[in-house]
């Protein structure tokens, strides 16, 4: 069971293999904001991967060409925790809190 921790809360928590990133933190109570619902349709759960990004899912055209339109703080670890799936232990910083 892959765990991922949440920065900077500090929180690690299990989650099922192939589970996105959003959905661990959703199921978790993780304050991880989703406008969109988690459509891909705007960058409000932007994360950096800290750690384990050999176990995340690649990331495809339609979530590149978002980040670089309209995420801000953007690096080459950010990734849209909605299309992010986990497939092993990992690290992600949220970089948008929802509180």
């Amino acid at each position: 069971m892959p765990k991922v921790t949440f920065l900077p809360i500090n929180r690690t928590v299990n989650a099922e293999a192939g589970e996105s990133i959003l959905e661990i933190a959703i199921n978790n109570d993780i304050p991880l904001q989703h406008a969109c619902g988690g459509f891909c349709s705007c960058t409000t759960c932007h994360i950096h991967v800290k750690s384990g990004v050999e176990q995340l899912s690649l990331m495809e055209e339609m979530e590149h060409d978002r980040i670089q339109e309209t995420a801000e703080k953007v690096t080459p670890a950010s990734r849209l925790g909605c299309q992010t799936k986990v497939n092993g232990d990992c690290t992600v910083e949220i970089m948008h809190m929802d509180l």
